[in-house]
């Protein structure tokens, strides 16, 4: 039986006007790490390349997540090389090998080559850590770590779009239409 070949993704980048061909890491790739959210807030801020970091918490069980992750994946793509960083933060149980694998599996489907962690507190803890009561929420860190922005569906009166998230990025990186 031979092995079977790995496929590289690619993205073409215009910089500074020069298209250049980025190689993405291959599917195979993605990885969903466990993490405690104070080593996630550590990495976040060791990240001394990125101007902010956009982060998604997301999971499996959540039709708006699923739905919405698209719009994380094509940030990615299109502000990565302006200075955007951006990671996942799964509230999936990590104790439950089934909702980590259907975890993992939506995220190669996705093509999340970015950073993927899942909180490693149960579930309650987790949400007691973001500071949330609902997900799908996002929040921006500023380079040194800090959380600058978040949009949440907290507030029934006021719910964000992944429209307002971009908007925000775009204003942060001086990214002119």
């Amino acid at each position: 039986m031979t092995k079977p070949s790995r496929l590289l993704a690619f993205s073409l980048v215009a910089l500074g006007g020069i298209a250049a061909v980025v190689a993405a890491r291959p599917a195979d790739e993605i990885k969903l790490t466990p993490m405690k959210y104070d080593a996630f807030l550590a990495r976040i801020a060791a990240n001394k390349e990125a101007k902010f970091t956009l982060v998604d918490a997301w999971a499996t069980w959540c039709a708006p997540c699923k739905e919405n992750f698209p719009h994380l994946v094509e940030m990615h793509r299109k502000y990565g090389p302006k200075g955007l960083a951006v990671a996942s933060v799964s509230l999936d149980d990590p104790e439950k090998p089934k909702a980590l694998e259907e975890a993992r599996k939506f995220l190669k489907e996705k093509g999340a080559t970015f950073l993927n962690v899942v909180l490693d507190h149960e579930m309650d803890e987790a949400f007691g850590k973001l500071n949330i009561q609902a997900i799908p929420a996002v929040f921006l860190f500023g380079p040194d770590g800090k959380e600058i922005k978040r949009f949440t569906l907290d507030d029934v009166n006021n719910q964000f779009t992944y429209e307002q998230v971009e908007k925000e990025v775009r204003a942060r990186l001086g990214v002119k239409d």
